[in-house]
């Protein structure tokens, strides 16, 4: 019983220390902002920072052309975006194309779509002769 209860005591010990080293780290990051850097809000919106106003907690950001005002709680993290890769880029097994075999990729994908439009083409065709003969049919 004293074990269970001391690796209680542990465990609560070790979460709040590990809860207030984050609260400090999110502290320290809102407090080193510098204009220019882009972040992401609580609520995903994304921007450049304009000013910071460390007195009052508040921040302005700049998302495209908008300036928005955000207390400090409402910043999430800095933002970086994601690396993307487009699946024309990679092969089946996700390793990456040469340029020169990328050029010879998008030869065959034009000619399909082409004979694709071909046959949507050929298929509207027959469909308008078939409701045409049902017609003559009535």
């Amino acid at each position: 019983m004293i074990v269970i209860l001391v690796a209680l005591i542990a465990m609560m010990w070790w979460q709040s220390r590990k809860a207030k080293q984050q609260q400090q780290e999110r502290k320290d990051f809102r407090e080193n902002l510098q204009p220019g850097t882009e972040i992401i809000t609580i609520g995903g919106i994304i921007g450049k920072v304009v000013s910071v106003d460390a007195e009052y907690e508040e921040i302005v950001i700049d998302s495209e052309g908008s300036l928005l005002r955000f207390g400090f709680n409402a910043i999430s993290r800095e933002y970086t975006r994601p690396a993307f890769i487009h699946d024309d880029e990679v092969d089946e097994n996700g390793n990456p194309l040469s340029q020169d075999a990328d050029d010879e990729a998008r030869v065959p994908v034009d000619n399909a779509i082409e004979s694709a439009d071909q046959n949507m083409d050929t298929v509207a065709e027959d469909a308008a002769e078939a409701v045409a003969e049902d017609d003559q049919a009535k």
